[in-house]
């Protein structure tokens, strides 16, 4: 089969590959029509993390069920399925919690809990930029579609239940959005994106999108919330003026390790202590932003030298008496419920998309969505090309 490879910093390419199979009697095996670059993919094409050469990238993956192992029980070969990027087994105790990003079983590592297709540190699974992906644990992980998934168009929107809406939907409920109050988010991605998308059909009443890229601020608007360009405008300022020195009532952090200042230099600590300064006292804070435990090329030396430590305003954050979420998106808790949002017409999370992509040009994907090139906003492949 034909799938990206990952060879080193920035360099990634569409190689043969030996055919993904059936392992064990719970594995199902998908043909993959549909799978998406990811923001946290560039964090690993960029040599930031210790993903390995050789592997396979892409853990936002949509397509049809071609074949599955004698344990599977609920999945049928011919089904339409998107898979929650969370790998998980559905019995362990974290997973009998709704905790699927922390799954006990997945991960080979016993210093790790949970498990990712094609990702840095979250078990040897290889990712479905590919023609063709493993499932494990079918039954649990495959979330089955209705018979309009089989529209190109339809997947566009389908596909995003496999990470980024239902992320950005978790960053919203840990953050604990009301309908009414106001949100702010830090971070235009497309994780930011549907942090406002999300934070919008929950009833916010004001949505503040922080970020310096013309073309992703320009869809916040679009999506309903106010732009803030942090290039020409300070956030802080701007927040409290709004909301008469209170302070929006909660925020979201959507940018991770790799956040810049106005001069573009990283600062890893930046959103999460603009955060703190732009969210009132006793609000409430989730954060949905990446963060590595290792980092040796980071350019802050706390966060390059010390493991990770980041430089955080607990003081101010203490004295505000505000609540902090994080963590990876346990994606089964949302996943269904967002579908049914979809197929009401109640969210249309494909408005993020800028390009639909043959597999083969995924190595021209990866550079440009890497740079962050204007109108690059959100890539989906199609590893049958497209038909």
């Amino acid at each position: 089969m034909k799938a990206v490879v990952y060879d080193g910093p920035r360099n990634v390419n569409v190689k043969d590959v030996p055919d993904a199979r059936i392992e064990r009697p719970s594995d199902a095996l998908v043909k993959i029509t549909t799978t998406n670059i990811c923001g946290s993919d560039l964090h690993m094409y960029e040599g930031r993390t210790d993903f390995e050469p050789g592997r396979i990238f892409g853990h936002e993956n949509l397509g049809e069920v071609v074949a599955v192992g004698d344990a599977v029980d609920k999945v049928r070969v011919g089904d339409m399925v998107v898979l929650p990027f969370n790998i998980s087994c559905g019995f362990c105790e974290n997973c009998e919690r709704g905790l699927t990003a922390f799954c006990l079983n997945t991960n080979p590592d016993p210093r790790m809990a949970g498990a990712a297709y094609g990702f840095a540190d979250m078990g040897p699974y290889n990712g479905g930029q590919a023609e063709l992906l493993r499932v494990p644990y079918a039954d649990f992980n495959c979330l089955v579609l209705p018979e309009d998934a089989r529209d190109r168009e339809r997947q566009r929107d389908y596909v995003m239940l496999a990470d980024i809406f239902p992320t950005g939907w978790h960053a919203t409920r840990l953050a604990c959005v009301s309908p009414g109050e106001t949100v702010v988010i830090y971070g235009s991605g497309p994780v930011g994106l549907m942090a406002c998308h999300s934070a919008m059909i929950q009833g916010a009443s004001k949505v503040w999108q922080v970020d310096c890229h013309p073309d992703r601020l320009a869809l916040a608007e679009r999506a309903g919330a106010i732009p803030i360009n942090f290039e020409q405008t300070n956030p802080i300022d701007k927040i409290m003026e709004d909301t008469g020195g209170k302070g929006a009532d909660r925020g979201c952090e959507c940018v991770g390790y790799q956040a810049t200042d106005a001069q573009g230099s990283e600062h890893p600590n930046i959103t999460l202590n603009n955060l703190v300064n732009s969210v009132k006292f006793a609000g409430t804070i989730g954060v949905i932003g990446v963060y590595v435990a290792r980092d040796p090329k980071h350019p802050d030396p706390l966060y390059k030298h010390h493991d990770g430590e980041v430089a955080f305003d607990f003081g101010e954050f203490w004295i505000r008496g505000q609540t902090v979420g994080t963590g990876q998106c346990n994606v089964k808790n949302y996943n269904r419920q967002l579908l049914a949002l979809i197929v009401a017409g109640k969210a249309h999370p494909s408005f993020v998309v800028s390009h639909d992509l043959p597999l083969e040009q995924a190595p021209t994907g990866y550079e440009h969505f890497d740079k962050r090139e204007q109108g690059w906003t959100k890539i989906v492949m199609h590893p049958d090309g497209g038909r």
